[in-house]
């Protein structure tokens, strides 16, 4: 979302990246549009000399202003901007949450910190209500001072319908996901990673096929993304004996490009803030299928544009699932008013005017 934001806003902003850890494929491609990316090398623990890395590119770069996403950028942007003037003051911050670890506890040490880290004229956002709740209860940063911003994106051209019975983009997913043109197709966008929870979305398939695995030939859940606990998730679809009827694709470069190939998307995480995943299925016209959890209710509008289940169950999931399978003309009507839904409150064009607006109040 940085990247996006940085991307829409170049016009008006010149942006320098302070990345703490590694640049990674995103960063080169940042570079690559011209954008400067500065690696900060943060070693383990409390990092010192992270933090004067942070005041040395201040003064290289001539930054005026720090946006951190997430609280740990956000530390060490505020242990790191020093006492430099700027316009008489010190550098603000624009503090953006994304979201939020689980289980969410109330710290001592953090509250204490907060009223040290965050001075008078920096600023707050949460890309969600639920974000921002939890910055006022386990935080305790005033209400008064946050502001939500909701994530958004380009929403691009309307899914076109097909022609003459093709429709091209589908057909071109459909390989790439080595599926037949009629499966029934479920997706899900995510890292593996445990907050993810791709274990209950494996145990929920499980019971799809079970039930209705007679009447949805050649059913298969699409995984896209990668990380640390694909060979454990691989390994526990054998497990389950649905392996045949699970796709692990890997990381993609552009994820919406095969998405016109699902017909139902699923999101099965245990915590989300805004999830950019639902968004890019919400521009297709998809259904949702997702987790009551963080910002998805503030996305997913129960029974409008998709259904939601409880964390962690898996078999509330699978009965949304077989219910969605089963029924093109309702998934037809959630997913049109998914999109709809998108292009009326999470465009790209409106979160980079929110932003631009604490830009130019912050900056002066």
């Amino acid at each position: 979302m940085a990247a996006q934001i940085a991307r829409g806003l170049r016009g008006r902003y010149r942006f320098v990246f302070l990345v703490l850890d590694g640049v990674g494929p995103l960063g080169e491609q940042l570079r690559s549009e011209g954008f400067e990316v500065v690696e900060l090398h943060r070693r383990p623990g409390v990092d010192r000399r992270a933090m004067r890395a942070v005041r040395a590119a201040v003064r290289a770069h001539g930054i005026g202003l720090l946006h951190a996403h997430q609280y740990t950028p956000f530390f060490y942007a505020s242990t790191g901007r020093g006492p430099l003037p700027f316009r008489g003051r010190r550098i603000p911050i624009l503090f953006t949450e994304h979201g939020r670890h689980t289980p969410d506890r109330r710290s001592t040490k953090r509250v204490l910190a907060n009223k040290l880290l965050l001075a008078k004229h920096d600023r707050v956002t949460a890309v969600s209500g639920f974000v921002r709740q939890a910055l006022i209860d386990n935080e305790a940063i005033s209400a008064g001072r946050i502001e939500t911003i909701y994530n958004g994106i380009d929403p691009g051209p309307q899914p076109p319908e097909a022609v003459d019975g093709i429709d091209a983009a589908r057909a071109a997913a459909r390989e790439a996901f080595g599926v037949d043109a009629d499966a029934p197709v479920v997706v899900q966008a995510a890292r593996f990673h445990p907050v993810k929870d791709h274990a209950t979305a494996l145990r929920a398939w499980r019971l799809v096929l079970e039930a209705r695995g007679d009447t949805l030939p050649g059913a298969r859940l699409v995984f896209l993304g990668d990380g640390p606990l694909r060979g454990e998730l691989e390994a526990l679809s054998e497990q389950l004996g649905i392996a045949e009827a699970v796709r692990f694709v890997g990381r993609v470069p552009d994820v919406r490009a095969l998405l016109p190939g699902a017909d139902v998307a699923m999101l099965s995480s245990l915590s989300e803030g805004l999830s950019v995943s639902l968004l890019e299925a919400m521009a297709a016209s998809l259904p949702v299928v997702a987790t009551d959890v963080g910002g998805n209710p503030e996305l997913v509008v129960e029974g409008e544009t998709g259904l939601l289940a409880p964390r962690g169950d898996a078999e509330a999931l699978a009965m949304h699932l077989t219910a969605l399978l089963s029924d093109p003309p309702r998934r037809q009507t959630l997913g049109s008013a998914g999109r709809a839904r998108l292009l009326q409150h999470f465009t790209a064009e409106q979160m980079h005017t929110a932003y631009a607006q604490h830009y130019d109040a912050l900056l002066g």
